[in-house]
């Protein structure tokens, strides 16, 4: 029995002691703010420096070769979304050429255009006698013969062509200049309209009208000026004389009338008398609904 209590005892001490050597070790292995002793100098610095610590490195790493894809996406995106957006704002603009204003103004375009053709047709044809049976051989046999002029006729058909000519030159010379001024009028317009200028400075469209009612009265003279201008022209003694040779010889054409092309500009005039006033009410409806948007903002209308 005694010996029984003595092993207890000895088992009971060893335990307390392993306990307390335990306690020990644990102690040593600590610090007061809470650091593991057990790491040498430069284990503890290659753990703390975040720099160093490999799977900071290797997060760092992930999220710097992340990065780029990331911001090359979000810059593409960007572009995209721009160039659509000027894209529709470029189509947006270009309604404009099928609002009324739009097409008036076209229309103003293709009739200065057609004028400058008109004129230019005649601007064009001299109308010179080509004497070319006096070339001989066979030229002569071809274009010669009774209709032909030879000699002293053929030099004075040529001059009477020469003068004939330049009789006639200045009402084309006016209408060209005429109908380039306001196809380049008309053109300004058309961009001005295109970029939305009229709504952004609304003065402009009464410019405008203005300028289209003074146009398009302007059309009532200029054309009785260029009908009694041609006249004159026929009526004169080198036309009559002219006609009168080719006449002789049984040749038509020169005749001392109104051709077609000359009929035709005077028509595309007439036509300008009625364009460009119709215009004009545009642009006052124009400038009206403009101050309405002004005031109004949420309304849109192609301007």
């Amino acid at each position: 029995m005694a010996g029984s209590n003595r092993h207890h005892h000895t088992r009971d001490r060893d335990k307390r002691d392993d306990h307390r050597q335990d306690r020990r070790y644990r102690e040593d292995r600590g610090t007061p703010d809470g650091e593991d002793r057990s790491r040498n100098p430069r284990d503890k610095q290659r753990y703390t420096d975040p720099q160093r610590d490999p799977r900071v490195y290797e997060d760092t790493r992930h999220h710097s070769q992340a990065a780029p894809s990331s911001y090359t996406e979000n810059s593409s995106s960007y572009y995209d979304d721009s160039q659509t957006y000027h894209r529709e704002e470029a189509l947006y603009n270009l309604r404009y050429l099928t609002t009324s204003r739009g097409i008036s103004q076209g229309l103003e375009f293709t009739l200065s255009l057609l004028i400058i053709i008109c004129a230019g047709v005649n601007y064009n044809n001299t109308g010179r006698y080509r004497d070319i049976a006096s070339l001989g051989g066979l030229y002569q046999y071809y274009y010669g013969g009774a209709n032909a002029f030879t000699g002293a006729e053929a030099q004075k058909v040529q001059q009477l062509d020469d003068q004939f000519y330049q009789l006639k030159l200045p009402p084309y010379i006016f209408s060209m200049a005429c109908g380039g001024a306001l196809m380049f009028y008309a053109g300004v317009l058309l961009a001005l309209g295109v970029f939305r200028m009229p709504y952004r400075f609304p003065p402009l469209l009464l410019g405008e009208a203005l300028l289209d009612v003074l146009i398009g009265f302007g059309f009532i003279p200029a054309v009785a000026f260029y009908f009694i201008k041609l006249q004159e022209i026929y009526n004169n003694s080198i036309c009559k004389e002219r006609e009168a040779m080719y006449s002789g010889k049984g040749l038509r054409g020169f005749e001392c009338n109104f051709n077609g092309a000359d009929v035709a500009g005077g028509l595309f005039g007439v036509l300008g008398v009625i364009i460009f006033p119709v215009s004009a009410v545009f642009a006052i409806r124009a400038f009206r609904r403009v101050r309405k948007m002004k005031q109004s903002p949420a309304e849109d209308n192609n301007l």
